[in-house]
């Protein structure tokens, strides 16, 4: 029994229980990392849940972002429709006036009070249906307003003299003749066709080839684009004395709005301006966009009102009062919220909302709704608004950029509505730049310097006609007529004591030499009834760069 004493069970029993202990202490180790593991499990599928739900969002508004970017692509090349919404109604109005008492007070043409032709209906044999004699019961008169194409041939039998003293050699001129050229371009079109062929060019948009292609198929002339080229380029030499004129009118003017646009003279990117006041419209193409080529326009002294899309360069006219075009801004915040989401939306919302009120506080003073100090007080409780607005801090990375652009422009946003009669738009600059954009669309833009000089003269003188309400054919058979090599056009509004042999278009005489805005009563501005006004608590007269402090 010597094998069993050397067995020791107690120390054996001693070892398996603590070996046994440790194996429990391991398993419970190993059960709370499991657990552990267990929750991480958990938490990592809830993480990927999120991150699935984040990606199929994100795929949501990508395929909504493509989508747009597509239709917006489409709609640049597809100008067949600009007018086009995208998605149709369901159930969509009827077009047209609705009959009956609703449709309105019907107008029709007056009857002339002169018949140039009158021409007797010969009365149908018999009745169209059974074949009957028909008896005549009474006579009813039509008219009709026609274009007689009646091409002329005219000679002018020109005196040549020689003066006995200098033995200078002279002839004569009749006022419809073009040119004094003889001999080989003794033949040539006469000023009614030439006009006709320059605005359907210049005023119109149509290209060389398809003018030509009018006078030929509609008048029966022999003309080539050449003709029609060269008619261009001699009436804008005969009119740089009236748009230098123009350019000195749009100096003077107590308001003006201002654009640019992109064009392109020999395939080179070049920029077309724009200024329009109220009875002129200036146009020149210039290689930039910088403050030099504006002030090259308005002088860098200008001190009237100056309306704008908000432009960095425009607010280095430090004389000048500005506005910042409220347009634009709407127009922006709408396009942002088409785009945000449901939070980001908010802030557009707020800024559009508040500038559309003050578009109808405006509109409540034009109709004498609101008196003029309770204009200007709900005014400061709008600036208070928006400063609120302002003062926050954004999320999303559209409304900072919007915010930090309000925050520039928060001087120039009310200026409108500080002096009544200024407007708050651009809207006329705009309508002149958006002719100019087609015509740019048809032939692309200008191939010579020179070509964008002759553009940037007919533009001028053409639209200010237009915005006059002058007939545009009258003026250019007036210049190709002339034989005045500085020949100033009605269309130059008279200044006293600068420019005495410029008549003043349509009888109005602007005194605006010297005059500030307090001293500008009878002048009227477009949309509006009166002259900008300044408060009273602000300087007048000259001091109207009050408006540019931060």
């Amino acid at each position: 029994m010597a094998w069993l004493k050397s067995l020791k069970p107690a120390a054996v029993v001693e070892e398996l229980k603590g070996r046994i202990a440790s194996l429990q202490q391991q398993w419970r180790g190993s059960r709370r990392e499991n657990e552990q593991l267990r929750e991480e499990n958990e938490q990592l599928r809830e993480r990927r849940e999120e991150l699935e739900k984040e990606r199929d969002r994100l795929r949501e508004e990508n395929e909504k972002l493509k989508q747009q970017l597509e239709q917006a692509l489409r709609a640049s090349k597809r100008q067949a429709a600009p007018f086009s919404r995208g998605q149709r109604k369901q159930n969509p109005q009827r077009p047209g006036r609705k009959p009956g008492a609703d449709y309105g007070h019907h107008h029709r043409k007056r009857i002339p009070e002169q018949i140039d032709e009158a021409i007797a209906v010969a009365p149908p044999a018999q009745c169209p249906d059974c074949g009957g004699a028909l008896q005549w019961e009474d006579t009813q008169a039509q008219y009709q307003q026609e274009i007689v194409r009646n091409t002329i041939w005219r000679r002018f039998d020109i005196p040549i003299c020689r003066c006995t003293v200098c033995r200078r050699r002279v002839q004569g001129r009749h006022p419809l003749q073009t040119s004094n050229a003889l001999g080989a371009a003794a033949v040539q079109l006469g000023p009614e066709a030439l006009a006709l062929g320059v605005h359907m060019n210049k005023g119109l948009g149509l290209p060389h080839a398809d003018v030509a292609a009018v006078l030929q198929h509609g008048y029966g002339l022999q003309v080539s684009r050449s003709t029609i080229c060269r008619a261009v380029d001699r009436i804008a030499r005969r009119g740089q004395a009236t748009w230098k004129a123009l350019r000195e009118a749009a100096r003077r003017s107590l308001v003006n709005g201002i654009d640019e646009t992109g064009w392109r003279v020999d395939a080179q990117l070049r920029w077309l301006w724009a200024v329009v006041s109220e009875s002129v419209t200036f146009c020149d193409i210039l290689p930039g966009r910088g403050f030099e080529q504006a002030a090259s326009l308005l002088g860098e002294d200008y001190d009237g009102w100056l309306t704008h899309d908000g432009w960095a360069v425009y607010y280095k006219f430090l004389k000048a009062a500005h506005q910042s075009c409220v347009g634009h801004l709407i127009r922006r915040c709408r396009d942002m919220v088409a785009v945000a989401t449901l939070a980001a939306a908010r802030f557009p919302l707020q800024v559009k909302d508040l500038l559309e009120q003050a578009l109808r506080l405006r509109d409540r003073y034009k109709e004498n709704k609101i008196s003029r100090h309770g204009l200007w007080t709900a005014t400061g409780r709008l600036e208070a608004k928006l400063d609120r607005l302002l003062e926050r801090s954004y999320r999303d990375a559209a409304n900072r950029k919007l915010a930090k652009h309000l925050r520039h422009e928060r001087p120039y946003l009310f200026t409108f509505l500080y002096c009544p009669g200024l407007d708050a738009t651009n809207n006329v600059v705009e309508r002149i730049l958006r002719f100019l954009v087609v015509v740019r669309k048809n032939w692309g833009g200008n191939r010579t310097e020179r070509g964008a000089h002759v553009q940037a003269v007919l533009t001028s003188i053409l639209a200010t006609a237009k915005q006059q309400g002058g007939n545009p054919i009258e003026l250019l058979v007036d210049l190709l007529c002339s034989a005045e090599k500085d020949k100033l056009l009605h269309i130059v509004p008279k200044v006293v004591g600068v420019c005495e042999s410029a008549s003043a278009a349509d009888g109005r005489v602007v005194q605006a030499a010297t005059a500030k805005p307090d001293q500008a009563a009878e002048m009227r501005f477009p949309g509006f009834a009166e002259v900008p006004v300044l408060p009273d608590w602000l300087p007048s007269a000259g001091t109207v760069s009050i408006f540019n402090s931060a």
